[in-house]
């Protein structure tokens, strides 16, 4: 048996969640569908492998970049951990589409986990989460995940919260670009998911393959990839009652 931290994480919220519930299992093995070669690498399980699959919700949906590289992988009946990250607002149908995408590929849905991971963009909205309180939150549902896999004979479908036709996600319009501080060094376009930086002139940016996943943002060793602070500041002000009060974890067995 082989235990996997299946990930699509662009600013590593949803990396440590899904590494918190894994470690529980012991050693594991990572794929980062973020790289782009995850688009051509192929990968195929074992119906005793354990994979954990994680991913933010973007609008209350999968992102479609995640999707597209969660084809490549093979479940042949491995048990699947579905998780969801998402930054204090709403997952909505993020983990249903996730359960239904993840089964096509083969794969046995045994347990799901929605969490809460800083956002992205508006980081005063969850800030520093997973907290301690959550980590250890998280682990016990690692534990009690372990608990059913050691002692479940079949797996019914996940009651997960979620309905058809699933919400219309049209992108986010907060697309970073560079300032007048950017040196050209090239790590935003190396780690950009998309491939949406161009690598000759990384101060150019495609917008229509942008995902507003904020990964430049958070790499740039100059801070010289930047959003709208205005525009910023108008989304902060919608979300701030939604988003302002501290949303709990949530296990699915």
């Amino acid at each position: 048996m082989s235990v996997y931290a299946i990930y699509f994480s662009p600013t590593r919220g949803t990396e440590k969640i899904v590494k918190i519930l894994t470690e529980t299992f012991g050693a594991y093995k990572e794929i980062d569908l973020c790289k782009p070669k995850a688009e051509k690498n192929i990968a195929a399980f074992k119906a005793q492998d354990i994979c954990f699959f994680g991913v933010p919700s973007y609008g209350g949906r999968v992102p479609e970049l995640a999707l597209k590289r969660m084809k490549n992988l093979q479940g042949n009946g491995a048990k699947a951990v579905l998780v969801a990250s998402y930054g204090n607002r709403a997952y909505e149908d993020t983990l249903l589409e996730l359960q239904e995408e993840v089964a096509k590929q083969g794969f046995v849905c045994a347990a799901a986990v929605a969490a809460i991971a800083e956002h992205s963009i508006m980081h005063q909205f969850a800030a520093r989460r997973p907290d301690r309180k959550d980590k250890s939150e998280l682990k016990a549902f690692g534990e009690k995940i372990q608990q059913k896999l050691n002692t479940a004979e079949t797996y019914e479908k996940l009651a997960l919260p979620g309905s058809k036709p699933y919400r219309t996600y049209k992108g986010v319009p907060l697309k970073p670009k560079a300032d007048k501080h950017c040196t050209a060094c090239g790590l935003c376009a190396r780690v950009c998911p998309a491939g949406a930086i161009c690598g000759d002139n990384p101060k150019k940016t495609d917008k229509s393959k942008c995902i507003s996943c904020m990964r430049c943002v958070q790499v740039c060793p100059q801070k010289a990839r930047n959003i709208s602070k205005l525009k910023v500041k108008l989304a902060s002000a919608k979300m701030k009652k939604t988003c302002t009060e501290r949303k709990a974890n949530e296990l699915f067995l």
